[in-house]
This record gives structure tokens, sequence and C-alpha cells, in this order.
């Protein structure tokens, strides 16, 4: 038998599940003792003011994704990241800190590395014609993951996301993603998933070498300014059949890794139309609340249902103000008691 990576053998000798398939066995009874209550975390352009974590727990969270940015001009196979141009919550000073801060309150964290495209872009649409513009894309974001694989892996973090919505990446790369999977196994212990986009996440390949099944669920659902919470579960039927037969082939738990809604009129219906226009758009905390109760209605008695990270949280209100009216965050809203009465509740 060949020598294993050390970091293998500590997350053996210390119990983590986690290891490639053909050495460890993941416990997929999906009998965890509560679900992930979280938030993703919005990075702020500066440090703390003062400890941002109280308010996160006054309504029963108990996880936040932290995002360290990284940005792929159109065109290039350049990943940027940890850069002086960044607020100081996207890069490394910044995660750490929050990491910290999390944890000394009790509050778990999983690390979401994530690209974006400057100018509009969407990375899901990021393509290369030629192979060697390919691999040069790779072997930047993959210094870019194991980055924060390693940090996570310093600072105790327990989950790391090894990509968000890269869909042509994904389809076309499959084995670069194997690979990438193997190398972060190799020096983190804890548990590892992917997020996929709503209308993709059924043409993932590698779902059977992660964790979890990660979903960033803005599924669209229904146009009504303020649907009702039975008009949006029964909107919610098709997408919980796909999700199921998902999960069902791959035995591995569902994480909404992302989800939210916007607090205006029409917010379960296409989020990434809204978002751009939303100050144009009627203020609906209600419609919000309705569609943050139906979420939970419909997942939480599911065991296969990990929970997920709410989008989202902002820890410096006074940097995004401008915004609270009508943003996902459901800070001050009708929708803060929802969540609250619902991460209050144990499996």
């Amino acid at each position: 038998m060949k020598h294993l990576p050390i970091i293998l053998l500590a997350c053996l000798f210390l119990g983590f599940s986690n290891g490639p398939a053909s050495i460890v066995k993941e416990n997929l009874e999906f009998n965890t003792p509560e679900k992930i209550k979280g938030f993703c975390f919005t990075a702020p352009p500066k440090p703390f003011p003062e400890n941002p974590m109280p308010p996160l727990k006054a309504v029963n969270a108990e996880w936040i994704a932290v995002i360290p940015y990284a940005y792929t001009p159109n065109n290039s196979t350049e990943v940027y990241f940890n850069t002086e141009r960044q607020w100081w919550g996207e890069k490394k000073v910044g995660i750490v800190e929050t990491i910290r801060k999390a944890h000394a309150d009790g509050i778990s964290v999983m690390v979401k590395p994530q690209v974006w495209i400057p100018r509009g872009g969407w990375v899901g649409h990021m393509d290369f014609e030629r192979d060697a513009e390919w691999r040069e894309w790779e072997k930047n974001f993959e210094k870019y993951i194991l980055a924060y694989v390693d940090i996570a892996e310093e600072e105790g973090a327990e989950m790391v996301c090894i990509g968000t919505e890269l869909r042509i990446a994904v389809e076309k790369r499959p084995k670069f993603w194997r690979s990438l999977i193997e190398k972060a196994r190799e020096r983190y212990c804890g548990k590892l998933v992917y997020a996929a986009n709503w209308d993709d996440f059924d043409k993932v390949p590698f779902w059977d070498e992660l964790d979890y099944i990660g979903v960033n669920a803005y599924f669209p659902l229904t146009d009504h300014k303020t649907p009702t919470v039975a008009t949006l579960k029964k909107a919610w039927e098709e997408p919980l059949r796909k999700i199921k037969n998902i999960q069902r082939k791959f035995d591995r738990p569902i994480l909404f890794t992302e989800w939210g809604y916007l607090s205006v009129d029409g917010c379960a219906y296409k989020t990434w139309e809204l978002e751009p226009k939303m100050r144009e758009l009627a203020q609906n905390e209600q419609a919000q609340a309705n569609a943050f109760h139906a979420v939970f209605d419909v997942f939480w008695d599911k065991p296969w249902w990990a929970g997920g990270f709410l989008w989202k949280w902002f820890p410096n209100p006074e940097y995004q103000m401008n915004l609270y009216d009508f943003s996902f965050s459901p800070q001050g809203k009708k929708s803060a008691e929802v969540i609250k009465n619902w991460y209050g509740k144990s499996n």
C-alpha cells in the first residue's frame, strides 16, 4: 500500500470522515443533529468597527460563508486574488480575521472562493477556444483555490467550496475538477462542496467526489407580486422533483450553497433580472418573508436537505444602507423573524 499524505493521516487520526472514497467511506445516513443554518457574509471594505457576530446569533445563525473573491477579466486566463485593489474583507487578512471572530462566537465557517467577471459578465459563460488557454486558467484557478484551502485548514474552517457557477468549465473540463478535489483532500480535513447554478446542478459529473451536492437555489417560481406561501410551495414541486432525483443518483445530501430573495415585488421569479433594476421596483417585505417561509416548509423535514447559506448578511450596515430596502438582506425586515424562528428549530 502506498504511503498516505500526512494531512490525510491526520484527518483519519482525528476522526474526520473525509478523504478519497477508496480510503474513507463517507457516512451518508443524513442523520446530522442540526441543519446548516447559515448566511453568506458580505465582505466589508474596512475592518470591523465592532464584533459582527452577535447580530447573526440573534437570528439563530450557526454558520457563515466567507467569500474571498477573485476576478478574471473577459478573454483573460488570469485569476487575480488577494490584491490591494480589493476590499479588506475579500483579502486574506480579512478572511482570516472573520474566521477567527466567527469561531470565537461558536459559529462555523465555509470558505467560498468565488470568481467574478468585471463589467457585468457571468463566470458561467467563461470559455476558451484553445486547450492551452484552459490549462493556463486552470493553473491560476487552482493556485487561488488551494491558497484558501490552506487557510481553511490552518484556521480550522469546517467547509470549503471549490468553485461557484462555473458552468462551461465544469462541462468541458471534468478531469480538472476531479484533480482539484483530490489535491484539496490531500491538504484539508474538512468538508468539500461545489456550488452549481440552479439550472445546471444536474449536469455536474463529480458530485460523488464531494461531501454535498451544492445548489445556488435561485429557482424562478412565480411572477406574482406577493405570492402566498401555498402558491410558492406548489411552485416548488417541479424543482423539488429534480433535486430529489440528483440526490438519489449520487447519494449525497443537498446543501443550498446560496439562496435568497430580494425584498421587492415578484421576488420569487427571475432574480437575476430583478436585481439590476431593484431600486425601480416596489419594496415588498411580505413577498420576501413568504418566499423564505415556503422554502423552509418544503425542505426542512427532508432528511437529505442539509440546510444552507442565505444570501446575504451585511456585517457593517453603514456601508450598504442605500441597498437595504430592496436587497437580499433580511436584516430589519419581516423575514428576519421567519428566519429566526426556523433557525431556532432542531431537526
